[in-house]
């Protein structure tokens, strides 16, 4: 046996060992809240890296493929990542979630409650999205074809934003998807604290409306409708980042184009509880040399950052980053390199206090998903160089989890105990 004070140490030494292997002791997931520009997990700052893995609902409603879905999480608990993006939609199509307007199909929905159950089971926490700016998916075409189908003239796929019924019919979704009771845990969705937040779109864009007038109306009616149905859970927009009018010399940080989108009034909506930054410097400056893309990576990073802190004073995610393989020249150091960039702007910021806190790789594949390959794809076992990065750097980052104050409380306990631990015949 141990004596009470030797059990007391032994029990905080084996606490301390654990979050400073890993970043964070998960006992009984609580819910991540907001508090200035900063997430905090039980009264203490919480940072983490992660990934992107929308392939979950589809993969959990295949018996036969689900165990991918358990892997990814197992995966991602034991090297420090532990926050996902996943989608909660799939709108009409072949294997839908809603099928129709409110119409859903339970074997998709029981498919998505696998993957939140399993989320929980490790102690990691998902972004769930809840429709797609693009077709794949259903996404805001399909939401605009429902109203056509009831009788509604709409000019095209912005009137998403615009069109009362089109609301209506995403409100319901929401609604369903939120009041959801999850049928393994029985928990409903806005009750469950693996859920780290909701996003409203991912990737919204309105081009028809390069003011943002319009999809700053959309974003305000729709967080407030959220957060009348949820008030336990973060909300972000889904934004990539791209300034707007609101800020005009802020412009000459995007890639020469905008989307209708403006990252600093977007983010000040009333109701949205953090900022979020995409990052695919080879796709937006697909003409330009390596060195030239990493250098305004670099600017990307930095001015959204100071924003974040200084103008919107919210924290800021990364959400997705990456860079495809199916670039003329790839090679893996390329990638690498994007990785390293990324991961040590945020973890500088997070280590000084600032508003960054952690980045989601797009995207994580497991084995024998060639199907789901789309360039971007990461695979630990075939990648190992990109693997021990991101292992490296997501450990370092949740090492700030609160780790340092526990193991000053061991090392005083040493300090102050007497005699070390006798142990009892």
């Amino acid at each position: 046996m141990i004596g009470k004070k030797g059990f007391f140490f032994y029990v905080m030494v084996c606490l301390a060992l654990m979050v400073l292997k890993h970043g964070v002791v998960v006992s009984g997931q609580e819910f991540v809240r907001v508090s200035g520009n900063r997430f905090m997990l039980n009264g203490r700052s919480f940072y983490s890296n992660g990934f992107n893995a929308y392939w979950m609902m589809d993969m959990a409603a295949d018996p036969n493929e689900r165990d991918r879905v358990t892997e990814a999480f197992q995966q991602a608990s034991s090297q420090g990542m532990y926050v996902v993006r996943t989608w909660a939609f799939a709108d009409g199509g072949d294997e839908p979630l809603q099928i129709s307007p409110g119409n859903y199909n339970e074997n998709m929905f029981r498919a998505l409650d696998f993957v939140v159950s399993e989320a929980k089971r490790f102690g990691v926490y998902v972004i769930l999205s809840l429709v797609n700016n693009y077709d794949a998916y259903g996404g805001r075409k399909q939401y605009v074809q429902w109203a056509r189908d009831q009788g509604q003239y709409l000019n095209g796929d912005d009137d998403f934003y615009r069109n009362e019924l089109v609301r209506g019919f995403y409100k319901n979704h929401v609604r369903a998807v939120l009041t959801r009771v999850n049928t393994i845990t029985g928990v409903a969705y806005k009750d469950e604290p693996a859920i780290f937040a909701w996003e409203l779109m991912n990737e919204p864009r309105c081009q028809s409306d390069l003011s943002g007038n319009t999809l700053q109306d959309w974003i305000s009616v729709m967080a407030s409708h959220v957060k009348s149905i949820d008030s336990n859970h973060m909300l972000e927009v889904g934004l990539e980042g791209f300034y707007g009018e609101s800020m005009q010399d802020r412009k000459q940080y995007n890639p020469g184009y905008e989307v209708g989108s403006d990252y600093i009034t977007n983010n000040q909506v009333q109701g949205i509880d953090f900022a979020t930054i995409h990052a695919y410097p080879d796709q937006w400056m697909s003409g330009s040399d390596e060195q030239s893309q990493l250098n305004f990576l670099q600017r990307w990073l930095e001015s959204h950052i100071q924003d974040a802190g200084s103008v919107i004073g919210k924290p800021l995610f990364v959400t997705e980053f990456g860079r495809s393989s199916r670039l003329s020249g790839y090679n893996t150091g390329q990638r690498d390199t994007l990785y390293s960039s990324v991961y040590n702007t945020i973890y500088g910021c997070a280590r000084s206090g600032g508003p960054c806190s952690g980045a989601l790789f797009w995207q994580l594949l497991e084995e024998g998903m060639d199907n789901w390959d789309d360039g971007y794809e990461v695979v630990m076992s075939e990648q190992p160089s990109t693997a021990n990065i991101i292992a490296q750097q997501s450990r370092q980052i949740s090492s700030l989890n609160g780790a340092s104050s526990l193991y000053a409380r061991v090392q005083e306990m040493k300090r102050t105990m007497p005699n070390k631990p006798k142990l009892m015949n």
